[in-house]
């Protein structure tokens, strides 16, 4: 009985372990800032409102053009399909703002068929495959950059992350401890069914 005990405290330490773990290695990554040069840079659709980027989508390209003019990469990636409804695609509403940032538009690629993360980063990988990119260099949220990260390099794809600054934008510590706990939970996911 004492055995079972043990064994029964062993699997609990380690399934609250496991997420305390994954917790940290978000919160960790969201505070580095990994600017690298690469191949391309990636930006991580959000949600856009008719061709106009929403805030948090501006915030990402915003962060990919700084990136862009540091001349840290050649080419961007946009990435983002369409809600239904919607006459735009996330890509496209981002195609349109690096555009209007000056970034010329043969350096900017459109992956617009993802509707998640991993459907969008598999499709980046067709597009590097296709242009010889090796290295990327991810935009999306901070508490996002580990997923990111783990799903490019899972893909083949040596990976960094930038996160864009949401310091305009009015976000709570609640919103962010979901967001954190969303993560978490999003990565133990993706984790089960990537094998």
């Amino acid at each position: 009985m004492r055995l079972l005990r043990r064994a029964l405290i062993l699997l609990l330490v380690a399934v609250l372990a496991y997420p305390a773990w994954l917790a940290f290695r978000v919160w960790s990554q969201s505070r580095n800032d990994e600017v690298h040069p690469a191949d391309a840079i990636v930006v991580l659709g959000a949600a856009q409102y008719d061709g106009e980027p929403s805030p948090v989508l501006k915030a990402r390209l915003d962060q990919a053009t700084y990136l862009w003019e540091q001349d840290l990469a050649d080419t961007l990636i946009v990435t983002g399909g369409k809600q239904e409804g919607d006459r735009y695609t996330e890509a496209h509403a981002g195609h349109s703002y690096l555009e209007e940032q000056g970034v010329p538009p043969e350096h900017i690629f459109e992956e617009e068929e993802g509707t998640t993360t991993l459907e969008s980063l598999r499709r980046v990988k067709q597009i590097a495959d296709q242009r010889g990119i090796d290295t990327v260099l991810l935009v999306s949220d901070p508490l996002h950059s580990e997923r990111i990260k783990r799903m490019a390099e899972d893909l083949g794809l040596e990976a960094y992350a930038s996160p864009a600054s949401y310091a305009d934008l009015d976000r709570s510590r609640e919103t962010k401890a979901k967001e954190l706990v969303r993560e978490v939970g999003s990565l133990i996911v993706y984790e089960i069914l990537k094998r």
